[in-house]
């Protein structure tokens, strides 16, 4: 199991690591939510990740993006997933070894 330091260069891992923290604070936010998302993902991969406010996390997510800028609401949370997949991929891969 590779530890989130490990993995501090796989792609999205400032994201993690950053919604990590803000959901351990009980903070709502663009990275926390993301992180809610694939709560399991990560957890299998060795991950722990603490509950988040939000029993819909992808639905908040979107909106808090919508919130903020309408228009390219989609794209970036899309961007946003393939972020957190890549992240998620590295961490599977680590924990795999």
């Amino acid at each position: 199991m590779a530890s989130l330091e490990e993995l501090a260069g796989a792609p999205g891992a400032e994201l993690v690591a950053a919604g990590l923290r803000d959901l351990e604070a009980g903070r709502e936010t663009v990275a926390g939510l993301l992180v809610s998302m694939a709560r399991t993902r990560l957890g299998h991969a060795g991950i722990e990740v603490p509950r988040g406010p939000s029993e819909r996390p992808s639905h908040r997510l979107y909106d808090l993006l919508a919130e903020d800028e309408p228009r390219t609401a989609h794209g970036r949370f899309n961007a946003l997933v393939g972020r957190l997949s890549s992240f998620a991929r590295a961490a599977e891969h680590a924990r795999a070894r």
